[in-house]
């Protein structure tokens, strides 16, 4: 029997556009840069206000412009320009706004620090008519594409659960920016995980969650966190972290795990074990419709979530942009889904009447 070929890359552009980076920190160094560079994706210019990191960074990647000010690279940009904005998330709104009507843009998630700063962002970008999508790059990485295209080619039946559950320790300190805000692990990890879901199942119907702190974190308003996303009696959503197993490696892991009424798949993120530098991702699968005596696969995979996930991120705006797709994935329209379902996770629900 022939073996099935598992599709794990994105569409790519007829033709790159030109990219100016506005911010320069470590995102853009150890993702978004590699990710274009291994695309062929031209990075034109850069502008950070530390203009002694986007000088080293435009060294280090031949990027040919680096701009003293946003004004300044706002002035200098071609009309086919891709505007990738990598800054914090409160940061967002002000650079949109002075923009010009009409372009090409791609925002660093989340898409505001808040569901009302996520609501006035997809009301400029309509008002602007800009092009504009959000950096939500799990639902791109080689190992999350091919598990959905497994899911669509029906090899593991009637998807009906998803489990996320991660056990690590994370630098934190590394996101200096991240001591000073009230919200941390569901807006700036857990939310990659409600977007992704979202991509695979759709909206769900409601989001309960929990999010705790750590007492070897108390600069840190949580680092842990307990999600589920309620999609009916049928299928089950849920997301469990842990950022401080600071206990050796042995009993780390990162997983995402899909079941189905005909099989399942299991897929280690390595990126997320001894991070920044990560460990091998694993992709496994069984399927009762390829066999019926269940045998676990393990099938080799194009590239990683950082950077390779970057690409698809980017790629699909400028498809979109050129017209070669009619469908902007990742646009704010859609995005906005995943806003709101990280404000409900953070709605204090009532006490349970039968513990008072």
């Amino acid at each position: 029997m022939k073996e099935m070929q598992i599709i794990d890359t994105v569409q790519m552009p007829l033709k790159a556009m030109p990219i100016f980076i506005i911010g320069a920190g470590g995102i853009v160094r150890d993702a978004h840069l590699p990710a274009y560079k291994i695309a062929g994706f031209p990075v034109a210019g850069i502008y950070d206000n530390d203009i002694e990191k986007a000088t080293a960074l435009a060294g280090e990647f031949n990027i040919p412009a680096v701009f003293i000010s946003l004004d300044q690279m706002i002035a200098s940009a071609p009309d086919d320009v891709v505007f990738d904005i990598a800054l914090p998330a409160s940061a967002i709104v002000s650079v949109l706004e002075k923009l010009p009507d009409g372009v090409a843009v791609l925002m660093q998630k989340p898409m505001g620090d808040n569901l009302e700063q996520a609501n006035q962002i997809v009301t400029l970008c309509k008002q602007k008519k800009l092009n504009a999508a959000v950096n939500f790059q799990l639902r791109y990485a080689p190992f999350m594409l091919a598990a959905k295209d497994i899911i669509a080619k029906g090899l593991i039946g009637e998807l009906c659960d998803v489990e996320f559950n991660i056990n690590v320790f994370t630098p934190w300190h590394l996101w200096q920016f991240m001591y000073q805000i009230p919200r941390v692990e569901i807006a700036y990890h857990s939310i990659h995980y409600i977007d992704f879901i979202r991509s695979v199942l759709g909206n769900p119907t409601d989001v309960y969650g929990k999010t705790t702190q750590h007492p070897s974190s108390p600069g840190l308003a949580s680092v842990r966190s307990d999600i589920i996303l309620d999609y009916g009696n049928s299928i089950r959503a849920s997301i469990h972290t842990n950022h401080n197993h600071n206990f050796g490696m042995q009993h780390q892991h990162s997983y995402v795990k899909f079941e189905g009424t005909a099989g399942a798949i299991k897929i280690q993120m390595g990126l997320l074990i001894d991070y920044p530098a990560g460990v091998a991702d694993k992709f496994e699968y069984v399927s009762l419709n390829e066999n019926p005596n269940p045998v676990w696969k393990e099938i080799e995979i194009n590239g990683t979530w950082f950077p390779h996930a970057f690409i698809g991120s980017m790629a699909q705006l400028m498809c979109f942009a050129e017209g070669s797709s009619s469908t902007l994935d990742n646009a704010v329209e859609d995005v906005i889904w995943t806003m709101r379902c990280v404000e409900a996770a953070y709605e204090i629900k009532q006490p349970s009447q039968y513990l008072q």
